[in-house]
């Protein structure tokens, strides 16, 4: 039996989960205060997976980069592939909150989206 504890990032309780597993299957899952806390918990001993945000390069804009973030979280250890694929992104002026920067970013089929809005110089 491995016993893993996680600290819970969903709210500010912080709650320390104690997950017990056995043979990569999960037997029991202890400490959480809600729902979304054993959720959390289920997820990050299998597939941990994170919320991206970061900035391109902006052309033609009011600013020299854009603030971006992925609009859904991402496996964990595809974190760095796609930082170094966001490195090469360069987005035209005018872009909005929301807009699709990169549309399913190497196949996760998750979007890059923008944070605020990118005005024409």
């Amino acid at each position: 039996m491995e016993l893993k504890e996680i600290t819970c990032i969903v709210c500010p309780l912080g709650c320390r989960i104690q997950v017990e597993m056995e043979g990569g299957e999960i037997k029991s899952v202890k400490g959480y205060s809600c729902s979304r806390g054993l959720e959390y918990a289920k997820n990050e001993v299998i597939m941990p997976k994170r919320t991206i945000t970061t900035s391109v390069r902006a052309v033609g804009g009011h600013l020299p980069l854009l603030s971006v973030r992925t609009k859904e979280p991402v496996p964990k250890e595809k974190i760095q592939e796609i930082m170094l694929e966001l490195a090469k992104v360069e987005v035209k002026a005018p872009v909005k909150i929301g807009d699709v920067v990169v549309k399913s970013i190497l196949g996760t089929g998750v979007d890059i989206i923008a944070t605020r809005n990118l005005y024409v110089k």
